[in-house]
């Protein structure tokens, strides 16, 4: 474990807090890490107060004492009250995006972060241990530190950096879910272990038994580190944009592959319908990097570069107007701090009013000379427009100079109304007025548009209005999703020692081992190998000592004297064991146990004589009719059975028992039975 460990520069009395995994740092106290302990411990108190509601509305229902009941109800409206201050306490966390920003950023509008999921810390000691002593018949003590690994690895996940190395160390936890999933959770039994994971919004704890939650939490926790890497970009330079942007992206990537892979968490901040709003908001982000990125180097004073801007100003605005009518859906708005939807409000309607600006300054300082392309600027400005206002063309406000002026005076006016609209949106919420530079921001853009308006303000012509019609979206360069590399990390397994995961995995049961003598007899060891590892015995000759011994076709050879061989071939085997003599040498094996369901699903039919035709039957059995174990019937759950009674119909039946022995068919016809010999079951896989 030590390779993957790193100082972490602090002076210590001792133990092991001198170390701490590569990109993890508990010790750091920025202020995103004294958020995320103010988010946990609120989720504490959340949970703390939710039990004693639930506690007294049990207590409710159950008494019938009138006096009981007043002391109840006026419980319940105690810790109401301080449920819903600390979930004000929670919404005021969540709206705390100043810590988020880059420390370099003072010119331009705050960006939203996700704030990771907080959860419990989890003791796999126990029961990986029991499991690993009942499932797999080995000292469970003998792995205590391939599940310290596992332990301080996910200990490590719970504080990651807010960098790539924090990706990959949550990729990292997540690459080795499916190994531990196969190796220790099986279908037919529980293991013990819970996984409590809070709402990142609500605080509102889950908890499950299985896997899904952990895996679905660390994948929303991998799109949360890569939003709040965009956001602390640095937005004055070409590369930090160039990082937000994709960082932003990925963040996307990631919560689309959260929601197509996970349909159905129990937890809200991880449901379809908010999964697919936070997709839109990372992109919504995305698109205006994209546009600050163009804006960086600054915007040429002509015709078509003014037009161009125009658009991309229009498309963060409608994409940002996409992400407020999602966020004021029911439930969503129920759970979504109120300061996101009056951020993503107020950016609306400033990229709304800057369009216009743009395009309002492209008609009044610029107009047609007689070197400019008119085809070229009746084209850009035909695109802009989806419809004009009556008894107006593109081709009059190019060579009009006073519909020019009044069209352009038009965009002036409503870029200073929707500044000011967004103006009125950030008054609406108490923690928008925390962020200062925000206001200075939208105030700096209303003084710009008003400036120009008063340019160009004429008192002979203030009756001769027209309302500014809608700008084209438009963009060269449109924020896509992005699955990122990073998070493919390829891990070896903690528990390799246990064997090959594709044959001892939790799906399957074991028999003890059983220590077999094998001598060989004219050098010849009386069986056969096949198979990866581990190697399978095929071809055991009944006579031969081994068989008498106790080995079995079918067994899988796990050591050989003190040799443990799980991961051997059939040509390392070989090797092994060529030079056996008459003496022998003592090998361990272990069969397979049949653990299959005792209630077989139905299977699907296909009827020959209705082509295209399928139908679900389930076929009944007696117990005298099963076959013998002295036959070799294939270790499935499933069975081929062919039509072989009547030889004029062409019809093959893939059916399985049911429980219920003594149904029949709906019209009467007489139960086929299995057919005895392994011959039919041959022939029917040919």
């Amino acid at each position: 474990m030590t390779d993957a460990l790193l100082p972490n520069g602090i002076e210590d009395s001792g133990g092991d807090g001198k170390f701490f995994r590569k990109g993890c740092n508990p010790l750091a106290q920025t202020g995103r890490s004294k958020l995320q302990n103010k988010r946990a411990s609120l989720n504490q108190q959340i949970i703390k107060q939710m039990r004693i509601r639930a506690g007294a509305e049990n207590l409710l229902k159950a008494t019938n004492n009138n006096k009981v009941k007043e002391m109840v109800l006026l419980e319940l409206s105690y810790v109401n009250a301080d449920l819903q201050r600390l979930m004000g306490q929670l919404e005021g966390l969540n709206s705390s995006v100043d810590v988020y920003q880059s420390t370099q950023e003072t010119a331009n509008i705050p960006l939203i972060a996700l704030g990771l999921k907080e959860t419990k810390e989890v003791d796999f000691s126990a029961p990986f241990k029991d499991f690993i002593m009942e499932h797999y018949n080995e000292d469970g003590r003998t792995f205590e530190d391939e599940i310290a690994d596992l332990m301080d690895l996910r200990q490590a996940c719970r504080t990651p950096s807010r960098s790539e190395a924090g990706v990959e160390l949550l990729a990292k936890y997540y690459s080795h879910l499916p190994l531990v999933e196969n190796r220790f959770f099986s279908p037919t039994r529980q293991n013990g272990i819970f996984f409590t994971w809070y709402d990142s919004f609500t605080g509102v704890p889950v908890c499950q038994q299985n896997l899904s939650l952990e895996k679905a939490s660390m994948v929303f926790n991998m799109a949360a580190l890569f939003s709040q890497i965009g956001t602390r970009s640095d937005r004055q330079t070409t590369l930090g944009l160039e990082q937000a942007i994709s960082s932003f992206q990925k963040a996307a990537g990631m919560l689309s592959h959260l929601k197509e892979t996970f349909t159905h968490t129990p937890s809200y901040d991880m449901s379809p319908a908010m999964v697919s709003m936070l997709i839109r908001l990372m992109l919504a982000q995305a698109q205006e990097c994209m546009f600050e990125k163009i804006v960086l180097p600054g915007v040429k004073n002509q015709f078509n570069p003014l037009i161009k801007m125009a658009q991309e100003a229009a498309k963060v605005s409608e994409i940002y107007d996409q992400v407020h009518q999602s966020m004021i859906q029911m439930p969503i708005k129920d759970n979504v701090p109120f300061f996101w939807s009056t951020m993503s409000l107020v950016k609306t309607n400033h990229y709304r009013a800057i369009a216009h600006h743009f395009l309002a300054s492209a008609l009044l300082d610029h107009e047609l000379g007689p070197n400019d392309d008119e085809d070229q600027q009746e084209k850009a400005l035909s695109q802009v427009y989806d419809q004009l206002p009556e008894g107006c063309s593109t081709l009059d406000i190019l060579k009009n100079k006073h519909e020019r002026e009044r069209i352009g005076k038009a965009h002036i006016r409503r870029a200073i109304s929707v500044h000011e609209e967004a103006l009125r949106n950030y008054g609406l919420c108490q923690h928008l007025g925390k962020l200062e530079a925000l206001q200075e921001i939208l105030k700096a853009s209303l003084q710009r548009s008003q400036e120009k308006y008063s340019d160009f303000e004429n008192e002979e012509q203030f009756v001769d209005y027209v309302e500014a019609p809608d700008i084209i979206s438009k963009t060269e360069h449109k924020a896509e999703m992005e699955f990122p590399a990073s998070t493919k990390v390829k891990v070896t397994d903690f528990f390799q020692r246990l064997g090959p995961l594709s044959v001892f995995s939790a799906k399957q049961k074991w028999t003890a081992p059983r220590k077999i003598h094998v001598c060989a007899d004219d050098r010849d060891l009386g069986f056969t190998l096949k198979g990866e590892a581990p190697v399978q015995v095929v071809s055991l000759d009944p006579l031969s000592k081994a068989a008498a011994d106790g080995l079995k076709e079918g067994d899988y050879i796990v050591a050989v004297g003190d040799k443990d061989t799980k991961w051997m071939g059939v040509g390392d085997m070989m090797r092994l064991l060529k030079d056996v003599d008459e003496e022998g040498i003592e090998i361990q094996v272990v069969s397979v146990v049949d653990n299959s369901p005792t209630m077989p699903t139905k299977s699907a039919t296909f009827s020959g004589n209705l082509p295209k035709t399928y139908s679900m039957i389930c076929l009944a059995y007696n117990d005298e009719e099963k076959p013998s174990k002295s036959n070799k019937v294939a270790k499935k759950s499933s069975f081929l059975s062919l039509g072989l009674k009547n030889k004029m119909k062409s019809a093959s039946t893939l059916s399985l028992p049911t429980v219920d022995q003594s149904s029949t068919l709906p019209w009467n016809k007489p139960i086929p039975t299995f057919p005895s010999s392994s011959i039919y079951n041959e022939r029917a896989f040919h």
